[in-house]
């Protein structure tokens, strides 16, 4: 139950910002910092990538039971098959109206290829790999090595600005400016290729995490250990962050480590609430809601707003119309635009709701 709460709190969240109409009628919380700096939104996706690897900790033995070739079979499909959902998630909605009136297919070397689901999927898959290979002891060494050679790579080719940092050096080379994503003023994606290789250490922290869970139980010893493993990643990470700041579209290690110790501080919260205090709060059906089909409601979420701005209602996005019809007529900019975000969010949960009823379990 803990889990799916986290993993549902988590997706709740990532639908609340998502759905930002602009950055000057959203609240401050609910924006990604411009650059370095932190707020709640850009704590939002690495603890996605948490619970993925806390959830891992209570899976991979099934898989680990059928053989290794089983197991690399089911990790490298799993894989590839979120890839494929975010791949074509930007490729939607595959065609478009030339300027002749005709319908063309939009042109693969114009789709971006990184993004939030990739990155989901290779991180997954190669903390799965590392996990599978050496456990506890190759995980700490994979996260030492990947941390330090993050920031080595950062400062050592490029500097931490938009223009010459060394992440979009490499997502250049490799790629090419089509494939990334444009809204940064220039070709510049925040979920590249550099960047997941500390993003694979917040699934691998999610991994530790639930290893510890399921070897000694969810008792207050376990806790207590979460809550300070946490408390000293925090710690860490704001030393650490006087000489490399934290920046989530660089993913930087000092982020990597911030937001690992507020997901792990979360996480015993959480199990402290839920599994050691009687009753659990009833506002936790909510979020499990959310955790049961977490992949594909963040699709059915992402590809109803794709919609939403791709179709027009009386010469405006219908994203607007309905905001602006809706809410902006009878609220101030942000209020409205919060309370658009959460009936969104409250109608992506319905989905969600009805599936459960059904005992209908959708998994990528």
């Amino acid at each position: 139950m803990t889990i799916d709460v986290l993993r549902g709190l988590t997706l709740a969240l990532m639908i609340v910002v998502n759905m930002s109409i602009s950055e000057t009628q959203s609240y401050a919380p609910l924006l990604h910092a411009p650059w370095h700096g932190l707020t709640l939104t850009d704590l939002v996706f690495p603890s996605f990538l948490f619970v993925v690897g806390t959830a891992m900790a209570f899976t991979l033995d099934r898989y680990e039971a059928q053989g290794t070739a089983a197991f690399l079979s089911k990790v490298a499909r799993r894989t590839a098959l979120i890839f494929l959902c975010g791949y074509l998630l930007y490729w939607f909605p595959f065609f478009r109206v030339d300027a002749a009136g005709a319908l063309e297919l939009r042109p693969l070397a114009e789709t971006r290829i990184p993004g939030v689901l990739q990155r989901i999927a290779l991180c997954y898959g190669a903390a799965a790999l590392i996990v599978h290979a050496g456990g506890v002891r190759l995980a700490l060494a994979f996260s030492a090595a990947a941390l330090l050679g993050t920031w080595a790579l950062l400062v050592g080719f490029g500097d931490l600005t938009l223009k010459g940092n060394a992440a979009l050096k490499l997502d250049l080379w490799l790629l090419g400016p089509g494939h990334l994503y444009q809204g940064e003023g220039i070709p510049f994606d925040p979920e590249g290729l550099l960047g997941t290789l500390p993003a694979t250490v917040n699934v691998l922290a999610g991994w530790l995490a639930g290893h510890a869970l399921r070897r000694s139980g969810a008792n207050w010893e376990t806790v207590a250990r979460l809550a300070l493993a946490g408390a000293a990643c925090v710690a860490l990470a704001w030393l650490w962050s006087e000489l490399l700041p934290f920046n989530k579209k660089l993913w930087t290690s000092s982020y990597t480590l911030v937001s690992c110790g507020v997901a792990l501080v979360l996480l015993a919260a959480l199990v402290w609430r839920f599994q050691l205090r009687a009753p659990a709060p009833r506002w936790g059906w909510f979020f499990e809601i959310f955790g049961r089909n977490t992949l594909f409601l963040y699709l059915v979420a992402e590809l109803t707003m794709a919609v939403l701005w791709l179709t027009q209602v009386g010469g405006q996005a219908t994203m607007l119309w309905l905001y602006d019809g809706l809410f902006r007529s009878w609220l101030p900019d942000k209020p409205a635009s919060l309370l658009f975000a959460l009936v969104f969010m409250g109608a992506c949960w319905a989905v969600g709701w009805i599936l459960d009823r059904r005992r209908i379990y959708i998994k990528l």
